[in-house]
């Protein structure tokens, strides 16, 4: 049977969660495939739960085990191997929405039947705060048209508070590919390489305003959670310089403004979070690299350089000395109670 769509699922001791995860994929038909990446796990049953599902689903899951390479070789497996049209990363802690996938499914068998398939499919997310049992939907109802396929020139604008994530992308197969995309191995973040790099290449889109994806946010050990991000602050600034090189920002808004506007908006956001989490740390190793990451930047447009660092958001972690350091901190945290995005 044709595939429609593949889930890809990073699992890394996922034992206590991945279930959830899967069964809620597997509603979305046959028409489907799940590709579990076992990432080397070894301290729970990660690997024998994938070759279950494998075994009582073998027109539907399939499993690669392979050794621990990180978040963004699980993803690079899943897109090396994919045999569905459309591609989608669900991490093995999160779990799509069944009604909205109901709905999201259909429509993507519509695209499948058009003889110029659709590039990219965008859905809304949900983060589920564990701590207070709380949700925040992040929708693009002020961002895109509706009911229609559109292109970069029909989008309207972003919120400061609104990024297309990982989560609300479903991109098409061979775009991923033709692109080049190859994320790091053991490097966390990258999530925001695979959703920022395809984007030129993105000629077709459509939005369906549904809540598909559920992000889960409150374990201890998460990557988002802020004191693992200050521990691996080093992999947030290697993220970083990856998208200043990954495009032309300069000749992408000359090209296409509304997109190399939204563009630099989210590698402003990134200039921004390295900055801050840097300035938590505080050490003079940290703030040296906050030095070296924005020089690296001048270096490769100045331009950008010196609208990042003195007009736009990204200004915030620039401040200077002890006291504008401590402020850029607390403004961080001010905004994340706001938008509780971690």
């Amino acid at each position: 049977m044709e595939k429609i769509l593949t889930f890809a699922v990073p699992c890394y001791n996922s034992a206590a969660y991945m279930e959830h995860c899967i069964e809620t994929l597997l509603t979305a038909g046959p028409d489907t495939e799940i590709i579990l990446v076992d990432d080397g796990s070894t301290k729970d049953d990660t690997p024998a739960i994938c070759d279950r599902y494998a075994a009582e689903y073998p027109d539907i899951v399939r499993v690669i085990h392979q050794e621990n390479g990180g978040h963004g070789e699980g993803v690079n497996q899943g897109i090396r191997h994919a045999r569905g049209l459309y591609y989608k990363v669900v991490d093995s802690d999160d779990w799509l929405d069944t009604d909205a996938l109901q709905k999201v499914m259909a429509k993507l068998r519509e695209f499948a039947r058009r003889e110029e398939p659709l590039d990219l499919l965008i859905a809304n997310y949900v983060y589920e705060h564990a701590e207070d049992q709380t949700q925040k939907v992040m929708r693009y109802r002020n961002v895109f048209p509706h009911g229609q396929v559109f292109g970069w020139k029909d989008i309207y604008r972003f919120r400061p508070s609104q990024y297309l994530l990982m989560h609300s992308v479903i991109y098409r197969t061979q775009l991923l590919r033709d692109c080049g995309l190859e994320l790091p191995k053991h490097t966390f973040y990258v999530d925001n390489i695979f959703v920022y790099q395809p984007l030129p290449y993105v000629k077709t889109i459509y939005y369906m305003d549904v809540d598909l994806y559920r992000y889960f946010i409150g374990r201890a050990d998460q990557s988002v959670n802020e004191k693992v991000m200050v521990g691996r602050v080093d992999q947030q600034v290697r993220v970083t310089r990856l998208m200043i090189d990954a495009h032309d920002l300069r000749k992408i808004k000359a090209q296409q403004p509304k997109l190399g506007r939204y563009m630099v908006s989210y590698l402003s956001m990134m200039m921004t979070i390295s900055s801050i989490f840097l300035n938590i740390d505080g050490s003079p190793r940290a703030l040296g690299e906050k030095t070296e990451l924005w020089e690296y930047l001048r270096t490769v447009d100045q331009g950008l350089y010196h609208k990042l660092k003195y007009r736009d958001m990204s200004a915030v972690g620039m401040f200077p000395g002890y006291q504008g350091r401590k402020l850029s901190v607390q403004l961080y945290r001010m905004v994340q109670r706001i938008y509780k995005f971690n």
